[in-house]
């Protein structure tokens, strides 16, 4: 299994990852047009964010997003996770925690100061995964505006 940077190519196979990842999540529906869109723009803009993935034989097994942006707070740098994904039949083999920890290289290499991450309240699996990485709960609660 390799780890590396997703290229254009690999849209189709990151749209079916996130069309799984969504039909897990409480708030977000898949549309393949939408996430299509998106993950373009991101590959195509490395300001924008970075994908990387983990691949064997040609098959894309799990993804991590990693959206950038400036913090006022850090004056910084930061980054947010935004999509975390692993193929279920290929979970339990450690390419989630192989691929966070790539995602976490690859944040401070390109001089990040934090990582941000939501999850569902309900995901309690994803809760103990994230903090066995490090990751702690904010004392922040995430409110949302939806618009059009």
């Amino acid at each position: 299994m390799k780890l590396i940077k997703a290229t254009h190519s690999d849209i189709p196979a990151l749209v079916e990852l996130l069309n799984s990842l969504f039909e897990q999540e409480a708030e977000f529906e898949p549309n393949s047009e939408t996430q299509s869109k998106a993950l373009s723009k991101i590959i195509l803009d490395p300001k924008i964010g970075i994908i990387l993935i983990a691949k064997e034989d040609d098959k894309i097994l799990g993804m991590v997003n990693l959206l950038f942006t400036e913090s006022t707070a850090l004056g910084s740098k930061v980054a947010l996770l935004e999509d975390m994904i692993v193929l279920s039949s290929s979970r339990g083999r450690g390419i989630g925690s192989q691929l966070i920890d790539y995602g976490i290289s690859e944040a401070k290499k390109a001089g990040c100061k934090r990582i941000t991450l939501l999850t569902d309240i309900e995901n309690t699996k994803a809760q103990s995964f994230y903090q066995k990485k490090g990751f702690v709960k904010s004392k922040m609660t995430p409110y949302r505006l939806l618009l059009d």
